[in-house]
């Protein structure tokens, strides 16, 4: 398995999500954590992305997942023809019911167990890799949900790594204060936990987790 989950953006060593990424160079931006915001500054978003992960050698396009709901076995497909999907951030609720609702969720799983894709996110796209969202309600709103979208609120992750993610941790980010409370639930309730500084990043490949900062 191999990912790379990031605080912010690509981080400070881009240059390493570059080195998992195997032959197929074509990068999956998924955007839908943002849709509570509209689509207002989506293009500006995507072409800043786009541009940064040319710089690391990398092709990049958008993958809408509102495109697929309920057309989970083409998403698959489309899946199927990337190295790497990068998740960016927003609110995690509202990504990971789009992510249940167009079937990523499901067919992700295989495809990064076997390491066909790399999965990459920062902020809520790190978040959503975990097995709970528990205490991400402290600064996402479970009930800031976009148009179009399913009113269950979705607790569980993608469960890719065991232990939850505190991205802006003690950061110059807007949501680093409320990052201290979400610290202080996990504490508090016992569970195992990464808080990241913005500009570092989880890399895991297979056994191997380092912290890159």
């Amino acid at each position: 398995m191999k990912l790379y989950l990031s605080s912010y953006f690509l981080g400070n060593h881009p240059e390493e999500l570059a080195k998992l990424v195997g032959s197929n160079k074509k990068v999956g931006i998924i955007m839908n954590a943002a849709d509570i915001y509209g689509n207002e500054k989506r293009p500006t978003y995507l072409a800043n992305e786009t541009e940064k992960m040319k710089t690391i050698g990398l092709t990049a396009e958008e993958l809408d997942l509102r495109d697929y709901f309920d057309d989970s076995d083409s998403l698959k497909a489309k899946l199927e023809s990337y190295g790497l999907v990068w998740v960016m951030g927003g609110n995690s609720f509202a990504l990971r019911q789009a992510m249940k609702m167009s079937g990523f969720d499901r067919s992700i799983k295989d495809l990064v167990t076997n390491e066909t894709l790399v999965y990459g996110g920062f902020s809520a796209g790190s978040c959503v890799a975990t097995q709970t969202l528990k205490g991400i309600e402290l600064v996402d709103n479970p009930e800031q949900i976009p148009e179009g979208y399913d009113t269950e609120t979705i607790w569980e992750g993608l469960g890719f790594v065991e232990f939850s993610i505190a991205p802006h941790y003690r950061s110059e980010h807007p949501e680093s204060e409320g990052i201290e409370k979400v610290v202080q639930y996990f504490e508090e309730n016992n569970m195992p936990y990464r808080a990241l500084h913005d500009g570092e990043v989880l890399v895991m490949n297979g056994a191997d987790v380092r912290l890159v900062k």
